[in-house]
């Protein structure tokens, strides 16, 4: 299984958990297992099928170029994060955060 640090804003849907552990041998099935476990958290990720534009993905350390086709091994290290661009920051990086 691989560790997933859970964004700030996202960690109201993980019960407030900053990581989590799930399975899957690429960066898609890890986020298909997290919806599973935690409904929501790939809606926030997610823009249909593809990661949402303003965020990255961090495998072992290093920002993946191939964003949901990245290998994930077990007992890797997945980082979610918002992507750094030029311009100011945007309120709505991880989407809106919903209650309930």
């Amino acid at each position: 299984m691989a560790t997933v640090y859970i964004p700030s804003l996202l960690q109201a849907l993980t019960g407030g958990r900053a990581a989590v552990e799930a399975e899957g041998a690429t960066v898609r099935q890890v986020i298909d297992n997290l919806e599973r476990a935690w409904p929501g958290i790939g809606e926030r990720l997610l823009d249909e099928d593809r990661l949402r534009p303003n965020i990255s993905v961090a495998v072992d350390g290093e920002i993946s170029p191939l964003g949901l086709l990245e290998p994930v091994a077990d007992g890797s290290e997945v980082h979610f994060v918002a992507a750094i661009k030029g311009g100011g920051f945007h309120e709505d990086a991880l989407g809106p955060i919903r209650s309930g």
